[in-house]
Parts: structure tokens; C-alpha cells; sequence
């Protein structure tokens, strides 16, 4: 269900009631296909929410939804999507808002943004922290199979 940008709602300590959503179709796995990125090849697999990057900066890579949720949630980020680049009744570009100025983006829920992510086999690209240790927001999206996803 879409929420409106203005109408977030967080507990005071960033825990959520909904239960564990797990580790998604392929356990946490990457999906590889005939247009893996560079990036994909050198980024560490992460397939679980206690995996650890091996050092600051680290390119990470996953499916797993738990892992998704959580980094986006401990950077106060909410799944959403851009208006505007809907198929259909199909979700358009998947985003995560981390409360920018990006009037374009629609609040969605974590079922639809994870039931668009795995139907368009998409792998995660990100990383916890950047070299010098502070926190980092970047994320990608990759669609092995598509060179232009």
C-alpha cells in the first residue's frame, strides 16, 4: 500500500513490528547472468544479517530481504518507487527514500518493493560503510540479465 511522503511513521528506538521477511527466493544468493557488472564481480556476498564486510568501504552484494530492510531502516530509508514510470500495474523504478527533496518518489511497502524486486531478478549493490569509516547510503540495482536495467 503506498504511504504519502509527509506521513512516515518509525518507533522512537527504529524497531519494527513486522516479522523477519527472511532471506528471499535465492537464500541470500546473487543472481548472475550474462550482464553481471564489475561491480557484481568484486563486491563481497552477503547472505545472512549477521555476515560482516570484510573492510570499510567494501562493495556488498545481496538478495537477502532481511539484510535489504535492515541497512535501508538504520539509514531511516522507506522503499518507494518513481512515479511516473509505471507499467501498467506494475511498480515503475524501485528506490529507496532516505527523506531528500525527491518529490517524485512514492512510499511503498517492503511486500511490494521485494515482490518487484525478486519478479525482476535484481541483485542489491551497496556498501555499510565508505573507506574512511563513515556510514554510506549507496545502493544500486542490477538486473544481470539486462544490460540497460
Amino acid at each position: 500500500m503506498a504511504q504519502d511522503k509527509g506521513n512516515k511513521t518509525r518507533e522512537a528506538d527504529g524497531s519494527r513490528d513486522e516479522d523477519d521477511l527472511g532471506a528471499g527466493p535465492e537464500g541470500g544468493k546473487i543472481r548472475h547472468g550474462p550482464d553481471s557488472s564489475k561491480s557484481l564481480k568484486y563486491s563481497q556476498e552477503v547472505t545472512s544479517p549477521d555476515d560482516e564486510p570484510e573492510r570499510e568501504g567494501r562493495s556488498l552484494a545481496t538478495t537477502h530481504h532481511e539484510v535489504i530492510r535492515r541497512w535501508a531502516e538504520e539509514r531511516d530509508g522507506v522503499p518507494a518507487t518513481v512515479e511516473g514510470t509505471e507499467h501498467g500495474d506494475h511498480l515503475g523504478v524501485l528506490r529507496i527514500d532516505f527523506g531528500g527533496k525527491d518529490d517524485k518518489l512514492r512510499h511503498i511497502s517492503w511486500d511490494e518493493w521485494f515482490d518487484t524486486f525478486d519478479s525482476r531478478k535484481l541483485n542489491f549493490i551497496y556498501q555499510e560503510q565508505r573507506s574512511d569509516g563513515t556510514q554510506s547510503n549507496f545502493f544500486r540495482l542490477e538486473n544481470p540479465n539486462r544490460e540497460d536495467a
